[in-house]
């Protein structure tokens, strides 16, 4: 059924998403959080750790002009002991309401590290929050699933079951970052391959409405030890770092199936925006990153064409034509007149020749430089 799921209409400002960590650096965080001018965060917090629920609070107020995901992670006390699980969940929903747009309910669940040891664990976890949304919450929207990686088979069994709850929208923890680069292939499936499976189970599943959200994404960086979660093997370099993080949200838009993405995360010395072993350093990833939501908060998405690892995105920015050009393998592009040409992070380009490699290169489509051409003229 995959060639046959139709696209949806995406709130791109909604689809760039940052995850937070609100008990670190908090008001570091809120600088950058600012400074990004993020409109959607994915915070995540611990059931373990009931006494931080007002801290929370009073974060999600500092926020409260953002779209906020709640991840709320689970531990094994709370999978076996269902009536204490009950009982904090109905603490939270009450305490937070609305505040919080969605509530991802569990994490990696096909991970034992994580505390569940089979999808019916997690199906009977999830199904306590459903019950409390049914009877008391009817306003609350729940995310589920909460799959890592490509491990489908664990998210068909959570999409296909008898068991008497439904999803307000599908959370994946889409990581290719063992594979490399997003174009690389895992059993014959690039990144765009993975999504438009997910999106068509997500289709096809009685139990869901039709949402899909990546909460959890980012490459491991190199010479991070202890911090980096995998080994050096899969740890990848600054730059590569921010030409994948890239390269992912534009594949994932590209999609036109995916409602947002939420980079894991802003503050983290193994994997995140920020280093902050030594105070607080933005990495090239962080001013990538701002680039791209300030570029790309309010596009439109047109198409995206594949020639031999060739890849243009073309999107309509009001009335201004934006392609966005890699490669797998480095090339050159002449510049024209009509181009306005910049770099990643945002830097002007005015070479004559343009070098198109895996640094994704933002090209705005120009009658002269510095007037951009209205998209509804044919170049």
């Amino acid at each position: 059924m995959m060639p046959f799921v139709k696209r949806k209409e995406i709130h791109t400002t909604e689809f760039f998403s940052m995850g937070v960590d609100f008990q670190k650096e908090t008001q570091a965080t809120q600088q950058l959080l600012e400074e990004l001018e993020v409109k959607s965060i994915l915070i995540r917090f611990k059931l373990w750790e009931m006494h931080q629920l007002q801290r929370l609070k009073s974060f999600i107020a500092q926020n409260s002009d953002k779209k906020i995901t709640l991840k709320i992670l689970q531990d094994r006390e709370h999978i076996e002991d269902l009536a204490l699980l009950k009982n904090d969940l109905h603490v939270i929903f009450s305490e937070l309401g609305n505040s919080v747009a969605a509530y991802e309910i569990g994490s990696t669940i096909n991970r034992t590290k994580w505390g569940f040891f089979s999808v019916n664990e997690y199906v009977n976890f999830y199904k306590v929050a459903y019950d409390l949304k049914t009877a008391y919450f009817p306003d609350i929207k729940l995310l589920g699933s909460g799959v890592i990686d490509f491990e489908l088979h664990f998210t068909v069994h959570t999409l296909f079951n008898f068991y008497k709850c439904k999803y307000d929208g599908v959370a994946a923890l889409l990581y290719v970052d063992r594979r490399g680069a997003p174009e690389n292939t895992q059993l014959g499936f690039t990144l765009t391959d993975k999504i438009a499976l997910l999106s068509t189970l997500v289709w096809l599943s009685p139990k869901t409405k039709q949402e899909l959200h990546v909460t959890e994404v980012n490459w491991p960086l190199s010479n991070t030890a202890p911090y980096a979660p995998t080994s050096e093997y899969e740890c990848v370099s600054e730059e590569i770092y921010a030409d994948y993080m890239l390269r992912y949200y534009l594949l994932s838009f590209a999609s036109q199936q995916v409602d947002s993405v939420s980079w894991h995360q802003l503050i983290a010395p193994g994997y995140g925006l920020i280093d902050n072993r030594k105070g607080i350093k933005k990495r090239e990833a962080f001013f990538t990153y701002k680039y791209m939501f300030a570029t790309l908060k309010n596009a439109q998405f047109l198409r995206l064409d594949i020639k031999r690892g060739y890849y243009i995105m073309q999107v309509l920015l009001d009335d201004t034509l934006l392609q966005i050009h890699w490669s797998l393998k480095e090339t050159t592009l002449q510049n024209q007149d009509f181009f306005e040409v910049y770099s990643k992070t945002g830097t002007k380009i005015e070479d004559d020749i343009l070098t198109i490699n895996s640094s994704p290169l933002y090209i705005f489509i120009t009658k002269e430089v510095g007037k951009r051409v209205n998209a509804s003229e044919r170049i």
